[in-house]
């Protein structure tokens, strides 16, 4: 009887030993997600898309080893709707999330029209693609700028992320250099908000530094199960805040070569430092070939930092320069290296990507703007969509921007005008920088994309601006 009580123990512990291994083993074989989302970072800010002045071997690596999108771009022209779009897979008029938060940029007698209205905060009822992620036993983390919604109830931990690293309700810090505090003047009100620092630190400290610092501890203390990592720089955005010492480097460059100013530049060249810690990690560990990279920004370059020619205008335009973005994404054994693709992705891609990339079954009624990108990384196929939209019924004081709508099929790009209702249409495949209108050259093009546009406005329910009548322009 002994002997039988100690056998069936022994064979109960080999067993769940073996389990215990069964799982370890599915567990460290699970492809990990490294989402690497930059602020204001223009599309030809990086060596890989052309750029002769910012110095980025470390993310032209990670194009070299992966696929570049050359007309990947951002659900909107300014930063919380993209943000709100990467992480639901929906596009931001579907979710009423237009605008950054807080807006302050309408003025009750100068503008023509009320601006469309939109949530201040990322709905709770969205399943983002961290909680997809949780579900399925990864561990998540959200590492920098979150600005989608207010500290009570609507911070990273409240929307599927374990943990959450400076990831606060603004847009920007105080300082890049600790204790990363400051104050901002709010344009609409004249009252000051004091930005508190939102991560520990030390004297000396560069916040591109640190955050990429608690984004190399969170991979070492998770590697032996799978994560999702969201790495959200604060930076390129303003203040522009680079090294000294980076500083002084492109300073020596002649003005007549520069493609923006020696501050950016050297944010540009930190935030690829910070790429190239963690790739560096992740190759350390040896996990780097089981780890799927998407690196994206979340609208074009600001006008007062970049230049993003050839491309049309900037940050806050619906023009090229404001929407078009750096698109990378590295999937080892899957993806060719250096591969390039023309298809036309957008960030609400990211996360059926994601979920198929990893083995998971798609949640079409969630990410339902959203397109898989696997065929593409596999090139196995095309994609099924025939046309990309934006909906930006909001004001704001970027160059060349306008109330309006877009929608790009194929190389043709029609953008309505709210306050004039003009409607321009461009070829993108001849006319990159949007100088030629051929509205009037191509009515049957400009009734057929107008059309298209109106009819997906109905089906997202986008919100319309309405006469504002109080203004006294005419």
């Amino acid at each position: 009887m002994k002997h039988t009580i100690i056998r069936a123990i022994a064979i109960f512990m080999l067993s769940w030993f073996a389990a215990t291994i069964d799982v370890a083993i599915a567990n460290t074989s699970q492809t990990n997600v490294l989402l690497i989302l930059i602020d204001d970072l223009g599309w030809r800010d990086l060596g890989c898309y052309g750029s002769e002045y910012y110095q980025t071997p470390n993310i032209d690596r990670l194009a070299a080893e992966g696929m570049r999108f050359t007309n990947g771009y951002a659900a909107c022209n300014v930063c919380s709707p993209t943000r709100a779009a990467i992480l639901t897979g929906k596009y931001p008029a579907r979710l009423l999330l237009t605008q950054w938060l807080p807006s302050g940029r309408w003025n009750r007698t100068k503008h023509r029209l009320r601006e469309g209205r939109y949530v201040s905060n990322l709905p709770l009822e969205e399943v983002t693609i961290a909680e997809s992620m949780r579900e399925a036993g990864y561990r998540t983390a959200f590492i920098g700028k979150w600005h989608l919604g207010t500290e009570t109830y609507y911070y990273p931990q409240h929307q599927g992320f374990d943990v959450n690293v400076a990831g606060r309700d603004y847009g920007a810090p105080g300082s890049y250099f600790y204790p990363f505090q400051g104050s901002w003047r709010i344009p609409t009100t004249g009252k000051t908000l004091h930005k508190e620092t939102p991560l520990s630190g030390k004297e000396g400290d560069y916040l591109v530094d640190r955050l990429a610092e608690e984004a190399d501890t969170f991979i070492r203390k998770t590697a032996d199960r799978p994560f999702f990592l969201m790495l959200s720089h604060y930076a390129v955005h303003t203040p522009l805040q680079g090294k000294p010492n980076k500083i002084t480097r492109y300073d020596r460059v002649s003005k007549h070569k520069r493609q923006g100013k020696p501050a950016y530049a050297a944010m540009v060249e930190s935030v690829d430092d910070s790429v190239g810690r963690v790739m560096k990690t992740l190759r350390e560990l040896a996990i780097d070939e089981r780890t799927l990279v998407i690196f994206t920004s979340d609208n074009g370059g600001f006008a007062g930092a970049t230049d993003n020619a050839p491309l049309r205008a900037n940050k806050g335009s619906n023009y090229e320069g404001g929407i078009r973005v750096p698109f990378i994404v590295k999937w080892p054994n899957h993806t060719k290296p250096g591969a390039v693709s023309q298809e036309p992705v957008i960030s609400t891609d990211i996360y059926p990507t994601i979920l198929a990339a990893t083995g998971q079954s798609l949640r079409p009624h969630q990410h339902i703007d959203g397109e898989n990108l696997v065929p593409l990384l596999a090139e196995t196929g095309p994609i099924s969509r025939d046309a990309v939209y934006w909906h930006y019924p909001h004001y704001n004081q970027h160059p060349q921007s306008f109330p309006s709508s877009v929608v790009r099929a194929g190389n043709w790009k029609l953008i309505e005008a709210f306050e004039t209702g003009e409607l321009s249409l461009y070829n993108l495949a001849d006319d990159i920088g949007e100088t030629n209108d051929l509205s009037a050259k191509e009515p049957a093009k400009v009734a057929e994309l107008s059309e298209k546009l109106e009819a997906w406005r109905k089906r997202v329910g986008a919100d319309p601006m309405r006469p504002n009548p109080e203004s006294i322009e005419k």
